[in-house]
């Protein structure tokens, strides 16, 4: 239920803006860069999903950068390069990557292939998941994946609704990460094609997470846990701890 944080890394500043754009759009949380100590500042910062690299940054090479973050990072990669000859190609797959794709592209053609690529590292991720089952430990409170369970800190279960507890999936993968509630609706597969149904989505996230707040907070009205992040939307405000069992 994590939503997908991408780093864009090109020195072209409107380049860089478009792709970061088009991605938080789509639904995704796009982090911009333009130097690979940007990169590292980021990697280093929190959880990213995915890098989109540009092959050629200035003064540094993003074959070079790829192939030294493919030493300690599992982190899929998609260069992005207006060098289109097969063997430069070969050259990106060489040193790692995941994908390659071609400027000038076409956006709908980017999203399908951020999809595709983060869509492998799930179903890896999942099977992962599925032999190591996590517990997440949170204020005090624990949340059993397995079976769905929600203890409190004084051990007594909480019954969350599958919405409430979807959220807390959410949240649970995204600690100290403001999220708008757009995000989360994306997250939740809530969609909305219009204005109207755009607020309509906004107040039902706003139902949502008051429910979740009702359950989990020791007073509701001052938030400590899930707590509303002024001009952005929600935040889950707690180190969370993942334990194997």
């Amino acid at each position: 239920m994590a939503i997908p944080r991408i780093l864009v890394v090109d020195d072209d500043a409107d380049m860089r803006q478009m792709m970061t754009q088009l991605l938080r759009q789509s639904g995704t949380i796009a982090l911009p860069a333009a130097t690979e100590r940007e990169v590292e500042t980021h990697l280093k910062g929190g959880r990213v999903d995915l890098i989109l690299l540009d092959v050629m940054l200035g003064d540094e090479n993003g074959l070079d950068i790829c192939s030294r973050l493919r030493r300690e990072q599992d982190v899929p990669i998609i260069l992005v390069s207006a060098l289109a000859a097969d063997h430069q190609r070969m050259d990106g797959y060489a040193v790692g990557a995941d994908d390659y794709i071609t400027k000038p592209f076409n956006p709908d053609l980017l999203l399908a292939r951020v999809k595709a690529v983060l869509s492998r590292a799930r179903r890896s991720s999942s099977l992962a998941y599925r032999r190591n089952t996590k517990t997440f430990v949170f204020a005090g409170w624990t949340y059993h994946a397995k079976t769905e369970e929600v203890l409190s800190p004084d051990n007594i279960q909480v019954a969350l609704s599958r919405r409430e507890t979807a959220l807390l999936q959410v949240l649970l993968a995204n600690p100290h990460i403001p999220l708008t509630r757009a995000e989360i609706a994306t997250a939740l597969d809530v969609t909305g094609d219009s204005a109207q149904s755009s607020e309509a989505m906004g107040r039902s996230i706003d139902v949502l997470v008051g429910r979740l707040r009702n359950k989990i907070e020791k007073n509701p009205k001052t938030p400590a846990v899930l707590r509303t992040e002024r001009g952005v939307g929600y935040v889950f405000a707690v180190d969370v701890e993942a334990r194997d069992g």
